[in-house]
């Protein structure tokens, strides 16, 4: 039995850095969340772990359909938590899919 639902494809990128690049990131790099779990980076790229830390709480709901007062619909910067560095990241939705959730875990 298919039990379809929709979820959206995401877009992490270096909007800005504030503070001094000590993690090699640059502005415009990204990453992407696709098929629910599937992280991609360009290659020959990379992301810092840090950063990436900062963001992985909010991408669960950033890739589902919310209210459109819901703060996490509106909020779409996050930042690395290196003081030093102050890289600031937007996330944005890249594309909506269909998924089976009796494909996935």
């Amino acid at each position: 039995m298919a039990r379809p639902f929709e979820l959206y494809d995401l877009r992490v990128t270096v909007e800005r850095i504030e503070g001094r690049s000590v993690c090699g990131l640059n502005v415009g790099d990204y990453f992407e969340l696709t098929e629910s779990a599937k992280l991609r980076i360009p290659a020959g790229k990379h992301f810092c772990v840090y950063a990436l830390s900062a963001v992985l709480p909010l991408l669960a709901a950033k890739q589902r359909q919310l209210s459109e007062n819901d703060w996490m619909t509106r909020d779409t910067i996050a930042a690395c938590p290196d003081v030093d560095e102050r890289l600031i990241m937007r996330i944005e939705r890249v594309n909506k899919r269909i998924m089976d959730s009796d494909e996935l875990t």
